[in-house]
């Protein structure tokens, strides 16, 4: 389960983005996870729930977007939502496509408490 590992770096990444020598809590973190990415959601949330318990982020709020695998097709440029991961344009059928979104993995917000 390579979630632990990943709630672990995220937990990581909030501590280097506070202030130093100032005690604040954080309320929550949102983050978005691209549905290509093969990172399971729940799995996260839990292994950051786990992990937060035993140190002083004990009540943040671990809050995760979905971003949805878009495609953009190399041959007649229409960008398509892919439901499955069957890589071909929705438009044209062609198979030459450059995924645009939903591989990532993004801290987009760490929301303090006053």
């Amino acid at each position: 389960m390579h979630e632990v590992s990943i709630a672990q770096e995220i937990i990581e990444i909030v501590k280097d983005y506070l202030p130093k020598n100032n005690h604040v809590s954080v309320k929550s973190v949102r983050v978005e996870i691209g549905e290509f990415s093969n990172i399971l959601p729940d799995a996260l949330s839990f292994g950051f729930k786990v992990l937060t318990n035993i140190t002083d982020m004990k009540d943040t709020e671990l809050i995760i977007s979905k971003v949805p695998l878009t495609v953009k097709c190399r041959d007649c440029e229409n960008i398509s939502i892919l439901d499955e991961p069957f890589f071909f344009c929705h438009s044209c059928e062609s198979a030459n496509v450059e995924i645009l979104t939903g591989t990532e993995l993004k801290v987009i917000e760490i929301e303090l408490n006053d």
